[in-house]
């Protein structure tokens, strides 16, 4: 292997031995048993675990909320913003749940601090800018924008973390009924929700 490959495995062998025993459950001996290394390999690309476990959060963290920053920020309704940004978390969860594990026992959703706190706040904040304007005009106090921004996102993460390890029903189903409790409210939940089409028409020949 070369040194950028030895480093990538290093980094995936860690992200699962991480979501399985968590960092004080994880020892450098374990990680490079398992990449079949010696222990100063480790230490060489990482200065050791704390260092590995460093590299990996932030990695989880940048794409995680890469993904949803980039769903919530394309033109569309409220309801369409809400349900990419469910699908986007549960789109996540479901091809990385390792790193999706790593960040909630970082950091649950309740926690002050930490990565996955902080992702959340950030996706907060750009929920806000989105509604503040709207809610100017509809006569609502902008004030609240940001407490309103802070209620969807958690909805949507709670709902993530819950999915996690039972991955039922279908996340098309959760989100659909995430959607449904946040866009029409306990008094007016639809009975069977379903998705809406969020995809730009197709020209016709």
């Amino acid at each position: 292997m070369t040194s950028a490959e030895r480093r990538e495995q290093l980094i995936e062998v860690a992200k699962s031995l991480f979501a399985a025993n968590g960092v004080e459950g994880t020892s450098v001996e374990e990680i490079a048993a398992t990449a079949q290394v010696s222990k100063p390999v480790v230490y060489e690309h990482f200065g050791g675990k704390e260092g590995l476990y460093a590299v990996v959060v932030d990695r989880e963290s940048r794409n995680l909320l890469d993904s949803i920053r980039t769903s919530i920020m394309v033109q569309g309704s409220f309801r369409e913003l809400i349900q990419r940004g469910a699908m986007a978390l549960l789109d996540y969860i479901d091809t990385e749940p390792d790193g999706f594990r790593i960040l909630a026992r970082d950091s649950s959703v309740g926690s002050s601090g930490g990565s996955f706190a902080s992702i959340l706040s950030d996706i907060a904040a750009k929920v806000e800018d989105l509604l503040a304007r709207p809610f100017a005009r509809q006569g609502y106090d902008p004030a609240f924008a940001g407490l309103y921004a802070q209620a969807l996102v958690g909805l949507v993460a709670m709902a993530g973390q819950s999915w996690l390890d039972v991955r039922e029903p279908a996340k098309e189903v959760v989100a659909a009924h995430v959607v449904n409790l946040a866009w029409n409210g306990m008094r007016n939940l639809e009975f069977e929700p379903g998705l809406i089409d969020t995809d730009p028409p197709h020209p016709t020949d």
